[in-house]
């Protein structure tokens, strides 16, 4: 009955939020559904055209969850399932859905600008340059730790005696390594999100071109992904880490660079009915899990050994769950792609608010099936492995809970089970690599014509931007562990979402609009990233890491410079009569 209650009072929460929380909200902004969008006033047919709203919705769920609240939560239950829960419920509500629905909507006002575009506005040149250095700083982050995952987990093994498979199944391709015999499990995954990717253009076509209605596009992005997944059963692919991390870079390399609506959105539109498949099973595993009295196998609470692998309980959990709770990289994603293709106002909370409270619908489930689908020491051995040579994988983790619960629950093979999990985390890592890296073109153009009044042409061109995204990827994904990586982003990626929440009240306060429910979670995680950037900075300099201990030092020197323009810019209010 626990995970009834938890799942039962974590849904009620969110549902009360959206019905209550979200109109507050709107009132104190303002919404208008008669006001014209920038969509439809620019509608340039590339980067501004109105979109549906259900495809607009797949699109910037799947853009801002990507491997974020399964990652996250996986690293973070190692404090005990009970305190990431109370974070993801409440930070979710509270912090993670106010930012993600006002970022969306003021950058929409703001005639579909980015957020440092906004920050230019209401904080001057300075706030719009810290805006840029934080902004890359963290996307060089987030691309180059899920290319450092995906690359580990696409090269998945796991005993088949764990999977409960004989050595002659037939559904995973098989490997012996070091007397013990293996499945392959990652390869299946591979070639699903190379399925996916070609047939995204042809999608893309008959959605935007031929303006297909939902009721044959939901049904043909089902068969795509049903297919890949068949396909990729029979003709799984078998190439090293190392080999991923090079085809993935090419890859995001020329997506980046090309329109959204030929592989970005329709291969996000795609890949989403396999998360909202995903969401669906588990939560319906976990239904059954609580009615028939499924045993909880991880502890409630956990917080020394927490603190022993990652650092203090508060701040360091608050980092590492990452997006299913706040994630700056939303407010990129609000005024990068989504901001830009609302055909309706009243759709940016729609789409803002209730996209985050679905993430973290998302994170909670991921909590509850790695506490009942997979063992503590098992766990251990994958997320946190003290064995030289092996790497962390939490999508693995994660997928071999998926599998368990769900074969315990609904009786689905555990193998097919496992594959699905990978599935489900795989090719939202690869929608986040191409928008992040798309993000970080704009923002290098953005960057050079602060630096030059007259930048010369190459520095323009959206190629080469491109291409200095993926070579700064590449380089720390190649020189650094996924383990190493997760929580220098985490906190660049809360510092981000304190930046963008500065931000807004910074906005909200020159239109004379309360701005207390932006400013309370922007001071709450800038103390709590500056904290953890102090206990990193320790670790960093332990292990002789100098490229990630002198990005902590830019980071915090980053957070005083925030601090001290957004100190002066409420003290210039107060003393001329403004308030909340």
């Amino acid at each position: 009955m626990l995970v009834l209650l938890l799942i039962g009072v974590a849904l009620a929460v969110f549902v009360l939020a959206n019905r209550y929380y979200s109109v507050y909200l709107a009132r104190q902004l303002g919404e208008d559904s008669c006001r014209a969008t920038p969509a439809q006033t620019i509608n340039d047919g590339r980067d501004y055209v109105p979109t549906k709203p259900y495809v607009l919705f797949a699109h910037h769920f799947s853009a801002i969850a990507g491997a974020g609240p399964i990652v996250g939560p996986t690293m973070a239950i190692l404090y005990g399932y009970g305190p990431a829960w109370l974070w993801v419920v409440l930070g979710g509500v509270f912090i993670g859905a106010v930012h993600d629905y006002l970022s969306l909507f003021i950058c929409m006002r703001e005639g579909g600008k980015s957020m440092a575009e906004v920050a230019r506005k209401t904080l001057g040149p300075t706030g719009f340059t810290l805006f840029i250095l934080f902004t890359i700083m963290m996307l060089v982050l987030v691309t180059s730790s899920f290319l450092s995952m995906v690359s580990v987990s696409l090269t998945s093994l796991w005993p088949l005696a764990k999977l409960g498979l004989a050595e002659n199944q037939t559904l995973l391709k098989a490997t012996v390594v070091d007397g013990v015999t293996m499945g392959r499990i990652g390869g299946i995954a591979s070639m699903s999100v190379v399925i996916i990717t070609a047939f995204s253009p042809v999608l893309g076509w008959l959605l935007y071109k031929k303006n297909i209605p939902g009721k044959l596009s939901y049904p043909l992005a089902a068969l795509v992904c049903a297919g890949s997944i068949i396909a990729s059963i029979y003709s799984p692919i078998t190439l090293s880490a190392n080999a991923w991390t090079i085809i993935i870079s090419v890859y995001v390399f020329f997506a980046a660079g090309i329109p959204v609506w030929l592989i970005l959105q329709p291969r996000d539109f795609i890949n989403v009915q396999i998360l909202y498949a995903g969401i669906g099973l588990m939560l319906i595993a976990l239904l059954v899990a609580g009615f028939t009295g499924v045993r909880i196998a991880m502890p409630i609470t956990n917080l020394q050994e927490g603190a022993k692998n990652l650092g203090f309980f508060w701040p360091m959990m608050f980092i590492m769950v990452a997006c299913g709770a706040i994630s700056g990289f939303h407010s990129l994603v609000a005024g990068g792609t989504s901001s830009k293709q609302l055909a309706n106002e009243c759709d940016a909370r729609r789409i803002g608010f209730n996209a985050m409270l679905l993430e973290s619908i998302l994170a909670v489930c991921v909590l509850m099936v790695l506490a009942i689908g997979l063992g503590f020491d098992d766990y251990r051995a994958i997320v946190f492995p003290v064995l030289k040579g092996v790497k962390s994988n939490p999508v693995l983790a994660f997928s071999l809970a998926t599998g368990r619960l769900m074969h315990t629950t609904l009786h689905i093979p555990v193998d097919l089970g496992t594959v699905f999990g990978v599935l489900l985390v795989e090719g939202f890592v690869i929608t986040t690599l191409d928008a992040a890296v798309r993000l970080n073109r704009y923002l290098f153009e953005e960057l050079w014509a602060i630096m030059f009044d007259h930048p010369p042409a190459f520095l323009k061109n959206s190629w080469f931007n491109s291409g200095l995204s993926v070579a700064l990827m590449w380089v720390l994904a190649y020189s650094n562990a996924f383990s190493a990586l997760w929580p220098i982003f985490g906190a660049a990626n809360q510092l981000l979402a304190a930046l963008a929440l500065i931000t807004i009240t910074a906005w909200l306060l020159a239109r004379g609009k309360k701005y207390i429910f932006a400013l309370a979670p922007a001071i709450f995680m800038m103390v709590t990233t500056i904290a953890s950037l102090f206990i990193l900075m320790k670790k960093y300099l332990a292990a002789g890491n100098y490229i990630l201990l002198a990005t902590d030092f830019i980071l915090l020197g980053l957070s005083v410079s925030v601090i001290i323009l957004m100190s002066t810019k409420i003290s210039r209010k107060d003393g001329a009569g403004e308030s909340a």
